[in-house]
C-alpha cells in the first residue's frame, strides 16, 4: 500500500499529496515518491538548464556538440592547431586565419629577413628591432684634384687607384690683355683653350 499523508495525534507529520515530481523530471537512476505515494525512478538524462544558452554553431570547435537552449548544436569552428606565418617586408603583415589555434603558433620576420639584421648593416648608433649598429661606412683613397679652367666643359672623375675625390681645386679663369698688333687698341683674352 502506498502511502501519500502521515497524520499523528492530529499533526500531519507526512504530506507529498501535492508534489508533482514524475519519471521525466527526475534524474535518470534517481527515485523518489510520487504524489500518490508510489516509488518513481527518474528518466531525465539532462541535469543542466541550458535556456540560457547563447553560443553559436561557429564558436565551437568542428564537429563537437553543445547544448542551447535546449537544443543540440554541433561545432563549425576550424581547428587550426599550430598556426605559424611570416613577414618578409617592412609594411608586411600575417592574417590570422579565423578559428581555433592551439596556442603555438608564431608570427615572425622571416628568416632571409632575420640574416640581414645586423650590427654590421645598420648606421652606428641606430637600433632596428633590437640591434644596435655599427656601420660607419666603407674606408677608401681619396683624391685631391688641380683644375685648369678651359673654355670648353669638362668631366673631373677620380685618377686611376682612388676611390673618390676629397677636393676639386680650380684655378682662376686666365686674364690677359697685350697691345693690339695693327691699328692700336689692346687685345683682351679670357680663358684658356684645353690642350688638343
Amino acid at each position: 500500500m502506498a502511502v501519500s499523508k502521515v497524520i499523528y495525534g492530529g499533526q500531519t507529520l507526512i504530506d507529498i499529496t501535492a508534489d508533482t515530481v514524475t519519471a521525466s523530471n527526475l534524474l535518470s537512476g534517481e527515485t523518489a515518491h510520487k504524489a500518490d505515494g508510489t516509488q518513481v525512478t527518474g528518466e531525465c538524462t539532462f541535469d543542466a538548464d541550458t535556456s540560457d544558452g547563447t553560443a553559436l554553431a561557429s564558436e565551437i570547435l568542428n564537429t563537437k556538440k553543445a547544448y542551447v537552449n535546449g537544443s543540440a548544436v554541433v561545432g563549425t569552428m576550424p581547428n587550426n592547431g599550430a598556426v605559424s606565418g611570416t613577414i618578409s617586408t617592412k609594411d608586411g603583415a600575417y592574417t590570422i586565419p579565423r578559428g581555433y589555434h592551439d596556442g603555438t603558433g608564431t608570427a615572425q620576420i622571416s628568416s632571409a629577413e632575420q640574416a640581414k639584421i645586423i650590427a654590421g648593416n645598420i648606421k652606428d648608433g641606430v637600433e632596428i628591432l633590437g640591434v644596435t649598429g655599427d656601420y660607419t661606412g666603407e674606408g677608401g683613397t681619396y683624391e685631391q684634384i688641380n683644375v685648369t679652367p678651359y673654355t670648353t666643359s669638362q668631366t673631373i672623375t677620380p685618377s686611376a687607384g682612388y676611390d673618390a675625390i676629397s677636393q676639386v681645386n680650380v684655378a682662376a679663369i686666365a686674364y690677359s690683355e697685350t697691345p693690339a698688333a695693327v691699328g692700336g687698341g689692346t687685345v683682351v683674352t679670357i680663358g684658356t683653350v684645353a690642350p688638343a
